[in-house]
């Protein structure tokens, strides 16, 4: 059977570096009282010149270097973000067209902090019906654009950054021994809309609006909906958490991370984290979290990795995969 298996991988990340101190200055808050309750230490803020094309490109151009390919090699790219350049077109025909790929086809996918699952998932589709051989997917953000920088709930989560892996057909056996995407859940639940969300946009209100989140209601959902699409993976593949070498979740709080990785019986050895930091980069923090795993030689080819992500809608998934 054919497998999406990972050839590449890049990242990209704003030129500032903006640590909690910096922060202390703008809202009432603290250096400890954040690394307490988050994890994070500092994250990178988007200047003028920076966007998510600028970011999505850089992580790209990376990703396809690492592969030792070039954009002839790509049929189709899939961009994850929540804060694209522009309502229309999609930020992901800006990338194709900064890379000078006139071939193919390109798309945006939004589902937040899950948008990258949902789009590794998208991609493995392609490639499985036939429809493409390898696909760029990209997640890339600028949280710091829709940020209230008044509420100290929400400003000290977020950053900016990119994150980029290329899927390529490979023929497998159809084991858990074949290298490349095993089995992907999706799901997602509006009645939790309210929760985490932005309060405008172009059909409700004309303009890009800020980010609104509840997050005591966000951390009560959170280890739940994790550990459900994570036993989904096991139960569809016959896997255990022993078996996994690499833990990748999305980066949004370390406390969230420890305790879901508990419940699942997954070592803290196993575990990749790097919101101390990025802080939370939404769509960008997982492939930012594996470029920075497999750039330190931690994640080795055939290696079980196993991807997981929650975010705003609420929408949430799981990808395990062999590196």
């Amino acid at each position: 059977m054919i497998r999406s298996v990972v050839c590449g991988f890049g990242a990209a990340l704003p030129k500032r570096a903006m640590a909690n101190a910096e922060i202390e200055g703008i809202v009432e808050t603290s250096d400890e009282w954040i690394v307490q309750r988050t994890g994070i230490r500092q994250r990178h803020i988007a200047d003028e010149t920076e966007t998510t094309a600028s970011l999505g490109e850089a992580a790209a151009r990376q990703a396809l270097d690492n592969a030792g390919l070039t954009v002839a090699d790509i049929d189709m790219i899939i961009l994850a973000t929540s804060t694209p350049d522009n309502t229309f077109p999609a930020t992901a025909v800006n990338i194709q067209s900064r890379l000078g790929m006139h071939h193919g086809f390109a798309f945006d996918l939004q589902a937040v902090c899950s948008g990258f699952v949902f789009a590794v998932t998208t991609a493995d589709n392609y490639i499985k019906t036939g429809l493409a051989r390898r696909v760029l997917v990209i997640g890339a953000e600028t949280f710091s654009r829709i940020l209230d920088w008044t509420d100290r709930t929400t400003c000290v989560l977020f950053g900016d950054g990119a994150g980029a892996i290329i899927l390529e057909a490979q023929q497998g056996e159809g084991t858990t021994a074949d290298r490349g995407i095993l089995t992907a859940h999706l799901r997602s639940d509006g009645s939790h809309m309210e929760k985490l969300y932005v309060d405008g946009g172009p059909s409700s209100t004309g303009t890009v609006g800020q980010l609104r989140m509840q997050g005591r209601e966000v951390f009560k959902h959170a280890v739940g909906m994790i550990t459900d699409v994570i036993e989904a993976a096991y139960e569809a593949t016959g896997l255990t958490s022993q078996d996994i070498d690499w833990f990748v979740p999305h980066q949004a709080n370390r406390r969230i991370i420890e305790a879901s990785a508990k419940k699942l019986g997954i070592a803290p050895e196993k575990v990749i984290l790097t919101v101390d930091r990025h802080g939370n980069t939404s769509a960008a923090s997982i492939p930012l979290a594996l470029h920075h795993a497999a750039s330190e030689g931690r994640i080795q080819k055939g290696d079980m990795v196993l991807l997981e992500a929650m975010g705003g809608g609420f929408t949430w998934g799981s990808v395990l995969l062999r590196w």
